[in-house]
């Protein structure tokens, strides 16, 4: 895979970053949305720390070159 984020953090530490997700993908337990909304609700994560998240996945999605709105990712 040959991207921006490839070639500005150096093909080894995206493997490692790839690889890390992919343990918290397979660990992951429940529905993501829920689990969210919960953290919304309560108070552990605020409103503009959820936007801002958003936002940075966003960006970090047209970087690898995935349209997240289409998987239904964000």
């Amino acid at each position: 895979m040959n991207s921006p984020l490839f070639s500005a953090l150096g093909n080894n530490q995206m493997t490692g970053l790839v690889q890390r997700f992919q343990q918290f993908r397979q660990q992951f337990q429940g529905d993501p949305r829920q689990q969210i909304q919960q953290m919304l609700n309560s108070g552990k994560v605020s409103q503009a720390q959820y936007n801002a998240a958003v936002q940075q996945a966003q960006q970090l999605a047209r970087m690898l070159g995935i349209n997240p709105g289409a998987q239904g990712m964000i």
